[in-house]
């Protein structure tokens, strides 16, 4: 037999088996917390126009997208992010909405690394965006909705840290030269605050806003680190993030999840479609944030829509790595019962499993064609819970308990 090409190409892999059933049970759990706080499910096209995600919508940038043609010539690409997906959709079919709205999605997302980063190229994405909500009372919402994601998964020793983009947007509004604007911003994304320190001393801003620059790496802790980086700044615009973030805080306080809340001012995206309050959930057991989102009040509009949003994605994946090396125990749906019959007794097993079955029990059904043993084996290894042995007619063994 060949067996070149029974592996998968870099960057993928299949799941099955006991991790499948895990996986399947997690997206019902998270499922079930979006469904409470009202949110629709949404499914968007796994493939969509170039435009979608270029440059110009903040996205992920062309090289790290799988590109290819249609039969008229059009670019298309594997969405590599949902959320302008769901922008895209909201503004074709709820173009004169204006009460909000609340979409949820689990879809696979396509990312192109470089192979040295050792991540996934498909990952699966579970989010939700509330759209047409502007308020600090959205923001609070959604953190709220994020943080029960990650109690009802499991988890209970993770963070979940808030930054605010516009306390950068203050800070660079003495700034005209966009490049210069958008190096700071690569520094500080990229957390190379020894780089940060010393390209900012070489620029022509006032001595304040490079003081705010050289402490940003210790913009973030508790609600107290608020204070802090508020008296550091007098632009309007950083005060502003400050005051929602305040708000915020408030709002999590009332929930009653403060707990699991840290800041951090010196937080940005590579995303640059966020506008606002931007968050992240860490936990130990994965290198990468498990949880990740933001508020995006003009990405819609860039496709005829004035509707400003604020949402997050799971990321699935990562999740369950986290979970795993944890130890935190993954619930996965198991099959009730196995039937094995012998030729004589075929008209009375078939029956009993549909019977079964009608009464909403998982049923195995196999005609015996090994030692009992394997069977038992078998039942063992997914958890079926009973094996039931038709030999005859009149004749059944519970093999479970040793009839």
């Amino acid at each position: 037999m060949n067996q070149k090409r029974v592996h998968t190409p870099e960057g993928v892999r299949d799941i099955y088996g006991l991790e499948c059933k895990k996986r399947l049970r997690l997206k019902d759990k998270l499922n079930h917390v979006f469904a409470l706080y009202g949110y629709e499910n949404i499914i968007t096209p796994t493939f969509e126009f170039f435009d979608i995600f270029n440059s110009e919508k903040g996205t992920v940038s062309s090289k790290e997208m799988y590109k290819f043609f249609d039969r008229e010539g059009n670019t298309l690409v594997l969405r590599p992010d949902i959320t302008p997906s769901v922008a895209r959709c909201v503004a074709k079919y709820y173009d004169s909405e204006e009460r909000n709205l609340r979409f949820a999605y689990t879809g696979n997302v396509f990312l192109n690394n470089s192979s040295y980063q050792l991540k996934l190229k498909e990952t699966c994405q579970m989010g939700a965006e509330l759209i047409n909500d502007p308020s600090s009372h959205g923001d609070g919402e959604i953190i709220a909705m994020a943080l029960d994601c990650c109690l009802n998964a499991g988890l209970k020793d993770f963070r979940l840290t808030i930054g605010q983009v516009e306390y950068f947007q203050g800070l660079v509004e003495c700034i005209e030269d966009e490049d210069v604007k958008e190096q700071l911003r690569e520094l500080i994304i990229n957390k190379n605050f020894f780089g940060l320190i010393e390209f900012v001393e070489s620029l022509d801003i006032p001595q304040a806003v490079k003081d705010v620059f050289i402490q940003f790496n210790e913009l973030n802790g508790d609600v107290d680190i608020l204070d802090k980086a508020d008296a550091l700044v007098s632009n309007e615009t950083s005060k502003r993030a400050i005051r929602k973030l305040r708000k915020v805080y408030r709002m999590l306080q009332v929930y009653g999840l403060e707990q699991y809340i840290s800041f951090d001012l010196g937080m940005l995206s590579r995303h640059n479609y966020y506008t606002g309050v931007i968050f992240k959930a860490y936990t130990y057991g994965t290198g990468d944030a498990v949880l990740k989102g933001g508020r995006y009040d003009n990405l819609i509009e860039q496709f005829g829509k004035k509707a400003p949003s604020i949402g997050f994605a799971i990321v699935l994946d990562s999740l369950m790595m986290a979970m795993e090396r944890q130890k935190i125990e993954m619930e996965a749906d198991s099959t009730d019962m196995l039937i094995i019959y012998e030729e004589a007794a075929m008209e009375a097993a078939i029956p009993a499993a549909t019977g079964y079955r009608k009464k909403g029990k998982a049923v195995i059904l196999e005609k015996k064609d090994r030692n009992l043993e394997d069977y038992i084996a078998m039942a063992s290894d997914q958890s079926i819970g009973c094996v039931l042995y038709y030999e005859t007619g009149d004749s059944v063994r519970d093999l479970t308990k040793g009839q």
